[in-house]
């Protein structure tokens, strides 16, 4: 699944390059940029649009821009010279509403045609077709929902990727980012579920589900935690957890959750071991409720258990026998549903 961002020309893209050149080098391959945002300067758009397009020409990303009817006007353009988008570093246009069929099958000749993937109807992919777009050079891609209660829901999300799937269309979905974009900064998800997830874990949700070919971040920038997630997982397989300590934790490199997998926790096959090979005895402290994402530690009354790491999968009631020692961060804690059997895991400390 390929992973992108989304660039905004409200802000020079100078600035906005040293991002750019570490997401490269984490193996993004898509950027995403808007021309018709109501808050944006469309005079700034062409100088802006060409600079981008030169450092994603230089780096091999592949450049779609979000345009309307009026899009080619603020680049000092004709839609019939819309190919010359080729010529700035332009790989696609995601076309909306307004544009005739006729002119988007001459666009589909020099660069890809991306719809929007929760409004195009039968009827149009019918028109696009009789018209002759080149079905090899068109996507369906969602938007994104500024406003909190406006994101799509699973299953009209599912409906829609299947109704493009069935079309020959790849399919992109949106995903929030930790830099927040205004005016609401509330988040830039696809679907509503996401809105306050971390971006790893929204990423991870649609990886497993197998819901879209690409992904893109909708907000402005990734955290560097972020990233380290992301590059973890695709790399080694480990699903990296975050979560504050109330207690000085054990640190462990990595760890696996048990193959015959619990139906309340998730069991660290390693912290036994490792608490065996220290003999030391893990004395009652903190034995308080354990609520979801609660991260918690055996103590020495239950016997040959003691040293056991788990996280809670659901609120447990508190219990003499098991020391609480922290807990995931809200935004990483949907990251448990996808630790099943023999899932490697590892969890940083704050």
């Amino acid at each position: 699944m390929k992973l992108g961002a989304s660039v905004y020309l409200h802000v020079p893209i100078e600035e906005q390059l040293p991002y750019l050149e570490k997401i490269n080098l984490y193996g993004f391959q898509t950027l995403f940029t808007s021309l018709h945002i109501p808050e944006d300067d469309v005079s700034l758009y062409a100088e802006r649009l060409q600079r981008l397009g030169r450092f994603a020409e230089k780096k091999g990303m592949a450049l779609v821009c979000d345009v309307s009817p009026q899009s080619m006007a603020h680049l000092q353009l004709t839609w019939e010279k819309a190919s010359l988008l080729c010529d700035w570093g332009v790989t696609g246009l995601r076309i909306d509403y307004g544009i005739d069929a006729k002119t988007v099958a001459r666009i589909s000749r020099s660069l890809k045609i991306v719809v929007n993937a929760s409004t195009v109807k039968a009827e149009d992919i019918a028109a696009l077709k009789h018209a002759g777009v080149a079905f090899d050079h068109i996507e369906g891609w969602h938007n994104f929902y500024p406003r909190p209660e406006t994101g799509l829901g699973r299953e009209n999300f599912n409906k829609i990727n299947e109704r493009l799937r069935e079309a020959g269309f790849k399919r992109m979905s949106f995903i929030p980012g930790d830099v927040k974009r205004g005016p609401l900064y509330e988040g830039l998800p696809t679907l509503e579920a996401h809105r306050h997830w971390s971006p790893f874990a929204a990423w991870l949700d649609l990886y497993s589900q197998k819901a879209v070919d690409t992904v893109i971040v909708g907000d402005p920038q990734l955290s560097e935690e972020s990233l380290q997630q992301l590059a973890l997982f695709q790399q080694q397989g480990v699903i990296l957890l975050r979560a504050k300590a109330c207690v000085e934790p054990p640190i462990i490199d990595k760890q696996c959750n048990r193959p015959d997998e619990a139906r309340d926790v998730i069991r660290s096959v390693q912290s036994r071991e490792i608490a065996q090979q220290m003999k030391q005895k893990v004395k009652p402290n903190q034995t308080t409720e354990r609520l979801l994402g609660t991260i918690t530690m055996d103590n020495e009354r239950y016997g040959r258990y003691q040293g056991e790491i788990q996280l809670t999968k659901r609120d447990l009631q508190a219990d003499d026998k098991v020391n609480v020692i922290g807990r995931v961060i809200e935004e990483d804690r949907p990251l448990l549903e996808h630790l099943k059997a023999n899932q490697l895991f590892s969890i940083k400390w704050s």
